[in-house]
């Protein structure tokens, strides 16, 4: 019935006229929505969908006119980076919002950002990413931006899972001579908008967020300082497990992987809570977070995992191999066939505590016996990522999340059921812990870790971890 209330109100009043008031009023109903803290993300992408289709129904019916549009934003995810649906929610929250996005994409190196703003002649530019080598790029970004005199002319804001908004607002505003706030998300990124838009256009009591000071002040210089043991500092892990025999040495591909092998091994609550955003109610209002699983979630998985088996959008596929290796010190060895070194991994070591390091897992080169490593990498395909770029176009924006979260979460969810199967093929899948919660938990023989996390930092190793696997 939309086309027929808009028919109608055409009638009556001019398109402008209901635009605005559509705008409006999908603002007011996710400002009351986020206030009252009963805003569930699923359902404000839902009212963005209206409200883009209102809008886009009733442009043809609209008089052009030369006045300023409302403000113009580059956004875009910084080099090195390939995660896009935070900059992508800000995209839709803010174009349904009466503001023009220029959505560059992933992997923009600084110099496409800055020509994109001065093509469209941008007031504010959006920098995202992920990775925490991201937030380096962001501070390179930034001093890019000094050093070619355009701090004053381009506010930023920045956003991201790895960023915090005291090194945004401290160190990062310290170091640019312009504007630059932290989004913690994509309302907080229209209400950083709103402001910056105000200030530029001089309306009377208009000004941004006061920035947030940290609880307590950074220190110059450590205010513990760890004095490095003398003689030897391996860790107290055991060295005297017996070495797994494994199957075979080198690599092997699977293809074909059928979904419910690996859908039992789907972490719930992670695409719930963290890429679909069901939460419960700050609150005593609204459902709990159990009542939206029952409600929402379970019911829109199953409709989703059907669609994705019948439409035929999964490629599960993996490689893996086992290799011969030992300890050298803090490095991970990685041997050829005669016993020389291929590649080595260096992984930090714990300052205090029982001083750990993921190369004290593995037999020193010392002890004259190799050991075993396991390497694998997983993909579900590129069909559902085409799939859902193809939403995000079509302005299906619950869609889009949705499948996009399951996307991720189901590669993770392989990654689990191929781990689990190459600690049976190693002889210890027998001590796994029967509960699926406990095995995210890592209350099992044999972790696995990916790279860019503090027990194995160096992003960089990620291009030995595919040559070895070609």
């Amino acid at each position: 019935g939309l086309e027929a209330d808009l028919d109608a109100a055409l009638q009556e009043r001019p398109a402008l006229e209901i635009v605005n008031d559509t705008l409006l009023a999908g603002m007011k109903v996710v400002g009351e929505l986020f206030g009252s803290g009963q805003m569930q993300l699923p359902f404000v992408l839902q009212s963005a969908e209206v409200m883009k289709t209102a809008v886009a129904y009733l442009e043809p019916h609209m008089e052009k006119t030369d006045e300023e549009g409302k403000g113009t934003i580059v956004l875009a995810t910084v080099r090195g980076d390939v995660h896009d649906i935070g900059k992508n929610l800000v995209d839709i929250i803010l174009s349904n919002n009466g503001y023009t996005v220029v959505n560059l994409g992933i992997k923009q190196p600084v110099a496409a950002i800055v020509e994109a703003a001065e093509e469209h002649r941008a007031d504010v530019i959006g920098m995202s990413g992920l990775l925490v080598k991201s937030t380096v790029i962001m501070k390179e970004n930034l001093q890019e931006l000094n050093a070619r005199g355009l701090a004053a002319r381009y506010p930023v804001i920045l956003g991201g899972a790895a960023l915090t908004r005291a090194y945004v607002e401290q160190d990062l505003h310290a170091l640019y001579e312009g504007e630059v706030r932290y989004a913690r998300d994509a309302f907080e990124g229209l209400r950083l908008m709103d402001a910056l838009m105000a200030v530029k256009r001089g309306v009377p009591g208009a000004r941004l967020p006061e920035l947030k000071q940290r609880r307590v002040p950074r220190r110059e210089t450590a205010e513990l300082q760890v004095t490095e043991p003398a003689g030897p500092v391996r860790s107290d892990v055991a060295t005297d497990h017996p070495v797994p025999t494994p199957p075979f040495l080198g690599t092997r591909v699977v293809k074909g992987i059928a979904l419910k092998e690996y859908a039992a091994w789907l972490d719930e609550d992670a695409l719930f809570k963290g890429q679909w955003g069901l939460k419960a109610a700050r609150t005593g209002d609204g459902p709990g977070y159990r009542e939206l699983v029952e409600a929402e979630g379970r019911p829109r998985l199953r409709g989703w995992l059907e669609r994705l088996h019948t439409g035929s959008l999964l490629e599960a596929a993996v490689v893996y191999g086992y290799f011969p290796c030992h300890a050298d010190g803090d490095a991970l060895v990685v041997l050829d066939e005669d016993g020389g070194e291929r590649c080595r991994f260096t992984f930090p070591r714990q300052r205090r505590g029982r001083r750990l390091c993921l190369a004290d897992f593995f037999r020193p080169k010392e002890s004259g016996e190799t050991d075993v490593v396991g390497f694998q990498v997983v993909t579900v395909g590129s069909r559902i990522g085409q799939a859902t770029a193809e939403l995000f176009a079509a302005d299906a924006y619950r869609d889009y999340l949705e499948l996009h979260g399951l996307s991720v979460q189901l590669a993770e969810a392989l990654a689990e059921y191929w781990h689990a199967r190459v600690r049976a093929e190693l002889g210890f899948a027998g001590q796994d812990p029967e509960a699926i919660e406990d095995m995210f938990a890592l209350k099992y023989r044999g972790a696995r870790f990916s790279l860019g996390y503090g027990a194995c930092p160096d992003l960089e190793d990620r291009a030995k971890i595919a040559g070895l696997l070609r």
